[in-house]
């Protein structure tokens, strides 16, 4: 069973796609938002979490105080579900869902950026090459699209190499849970000065 760990809607229950998602465990979520409250990147936050599946790591930031969430997922499957939990928990004027591709979603950011993002969650299939990984990355660190003091967080396997970090974004720390590795990233403090 998954749920929200802390927040306005803590202690709720999320529901899951049947298959083809890695739900984080609720262990590990606990861990990753102890160290962004730490960061003090969550209140009020612009929040994107890409290859969001059931859409845990976004509404657990919506619980705890974001502003905005958009979360992206290219299975329709996965993209029913989390609307679902969306309107279950309430979260409709906080959470948007998009179906997307998580690459081609974050290369649109990269050419015509938004409204910067303070937090970004990316949590792929661990099958997703070291590749197109990158690229996702490369697009996030493309000027104007984060925050200068955004945080980026990416959750992969212990078996797979550290993500090739792009100009633009510098590792903060690594924390492994299990199986899973967790990486924080920054901007880089030149990127910073040129935005």
């Amino acid at each position: 069973m998954t749920r929200i760990v802390a927040g306005s809607v803590g202690g709720r229950t999320l529901q899951v796609p049947p298959k083809g998602t890695r739900p984080t465990s609720e262990r590990t979520r606990e861990a990753i938002f102890s160290r962004l409250a730490h960061y003090g990147v969550l209140d009020g936050a612009r929040v994107l979490d890409l290859y969001a599946g059931s859409g845990a790591l976004g509404l657990e930031a919506a619980s705890r105080g974001a502003a905005h969430v958009t979360l992206v997922d290219s299975a329709r499957r996965a993209v029913e579900v989390a609307r679902g939990n969306v309107t279950a928990l309430g979260l409709g004027g906080v959470v948007r869902v998009v179906g997307d591709d998580a690459g081609r979603y974050a290369a649109g950011l990269a050419a015509a950026p938004v409204e910067p993002l303070d937090l970004v969650f990316l949590d792929p299939p661990y099958d997703l090459s070291e590749e197109a990984l990158a690229a996702v990355l490369a697009d996030l660190a493309s000027p104007g699209v984060l925050a200068a003091d955004a945080v980026v967080v990416v959750e992969r396997s212990t078996r797979s190499p550290e993500p090739a970090w792009p100009a633009g974004l510098d590792l903060l720390a690594r924390k492994d849970y299990g199986e899973t590795a967790v990486y924080y990233a920054e901007p880089s403090a030149v990127a910073a000065e040129t935005d």
